[in-house]
Order: C-alpha cells, then sequence, then structure tokens
C-alpha cells in the first residue's frame, strides 16, 4: 500500500509541474499538489 501512495504521489506533482509550466496556474493544478504532499506524508507517518 505504501508503494502505491507513493505512485500517486509522484504522478501528481508530473501532472501538477506540466500544468504548472504548460498550461498556466489554475486552482486544480495546485490542488494537485496539496494531494500529492497530503500522500507523501501519510506514507512518512505511517511508515515511523
Amino acid at each position: 500500500m505504501r508503494n502505491l501512495l507513493y505512485i500517486i504521489a509522484v504522478i501528481l506533482i508530473i501532472g501538477w509541474a506540466f500544468g504548472f509550466f504548460y498550461a498556466g496556474s489554475t486552482g486544480i493544478i495546485h490542488a494537485l499538489l496539496v494531494i500529492a504532499i497530503i500522500a507523501l506524508l501519510l506514507g512518512v507517518i505511517r511508515r515511523a
């Protein structure tokens, strides 16, 4: 399950970077970044 969270987080960060640099900054792009950070934090917290 932890690997799945990291995969989802990486996909969301890549999507955020692509959207931020190529499609302009919209609300949904920044929401993807927040979701990715939350997924990474959950993975770190669950591991500890």
